[in-house]
């Protein structure tokens, strides 16, 4: 953690709300893409009026930087999922920093946590953003709509290397936003 803290590469400075301006630093590791500011800031813009006093989950939180803005500006809690234990111990490091006892860190696959739902969690905003190579965005998706991990009308961001019409995802699902930053696709849907 301590290379990660010391390394300019490896923090990212939160936009938006409570902690804007506050840095936060994250595990030194290839597969860790963090949602760039431009990025973060146009979906926050997308999430203005349903993020406060939202239950968000951020599946494959990797630096964790999505969660960490979301409760920057008034989500409710965040349940966030990264099994890479030197990217877990910078979220948890990070949580520890920013004092908080609203972000949840699960240190488990996502493909197996989602599989159970015992405490009938539901949340109103989703993030995924899987390593692109994986191909984990339709089990996902399918996973959240089969096992009720989302409340109604749940709005769901997704980060591919696929443009928006080419994912399999839960027929009514609405596309709402979508755009594109070099090699990267982002977009909102919704439940129907």
């Amino acid at each position: 953690m301590a290379a990660a803290a010391n390394n300019p590469r490896n923090r990212l400075r939160i936009i938006g709300g409570e902690w804007r301006s506050r840095m936060v630093s994250f595990a030194d590791l290839k597969d860790i893409r963090p949602t760039p500011d431009r990025v973060r800031e146009t979906l926050f813009n997308w999430l203005q009026s349903h993020i406060v006093g939202a239950y968000c989950l951020d599946l494959f939180a990797g630096s964790g930087v999505l969660g960490f803005e979301a409760l920057s500006r008034g989500a409710t809690s965040v349940h966030t999922l990264e099994l890479d234990p030197q990217a877990a111990a910078a979220i948890r490091h990070n949580i520890q920093l920013l004092k908080t006892e609203h972000m949840h860190l699960l240190q488990k696959n996502a493909l197996d946590w989602l599989q159970h739902n015992p405490d009938g969690l539901q949340f109103d905003v989703v993030f995924i953003d899987p390593p692109f190579a994986a191909g984990l965005y339709e089990v996902c998706c399918q996973l959240l709509q089969e096992k009720n991990w989302l409340c109604a009308h749940a709005l769901i961001y997704l980060e591919s290397d696929q443009a928006p019409d080419k994912l399999k995802l839960p027929a009514d699902w609405t596309l709402l936003r979508n755009k594109r930053a070099g090699s990267v696709y982002y977009s909102l849907w919704q439940l129907s």
